[in-house]
């Protein structure tokens, strides 16, 4: 499971041209699940979501998670985060878990992070338009495997 967190001043996601979902200052967190990943990836990951301190405290230190603020998630799930590039220039997606063992783990993962913190999400398997506003800008990305 590999996962990219942006902290945002906001973000968005639009299907079609319409958006359907929203957030304020929190995190956009970006997933991409591989064929072995598990619960067990999913629950390390949510803990990593929840407990990252990546946002200013009182005296100006990245020191206070998306709790800490109360900030909010925007989960949006992408494939592509797996990309095997060694080889050529098109990319495969061989890793990359599919649809119907992604799906439950989205899921898992949603759920779980939504028991701690407000999550909005994008369409699983949908062609997204996303837009943010990253503050800092403060990107990080977190795999489960490497766990790092």
């Amino acid at each position: 499971m590999r996962i990219v967190i942006q902290r945002v001043l906001e973000a968005s996601v639009s299907i079609a041209g319409i958006q359907t979902a929203a957030i304020g200052q929190g995190v956009l967190v970006l997933v991409g699940f591989e064929s072995s990943d598990t619960s067990a990836d999913v629950g390390w990951m949510c803990s990593k979501v929840c407990g990252m301190r990546i946002f200013s405290d009182a005296n100006g230190k990245m020191n206070a998670s998306v709790l800490d603020v109360e900030g909010e998630l925007l989960v949006v799930s992408q494939f592509t985060l797996h990309a095997a590039t060694r080889k050529g220039n098109r990319p495969s997606f061989m890793q990359a878990a599919r649809p119907e063992q992604a799906i439950p783990l989205y899921e898992e993962f949603v759920e779980a992070l939504a028991s701690s913190v407000p999550v909005s999400t994008g369409e699983f398997g949908a062609d997204m338009q996303v837009r943010l506003v990253n503050d800092g800008p403060v990107t990080i990305t977190v795999d489960s495997k490497a766990g790092e």
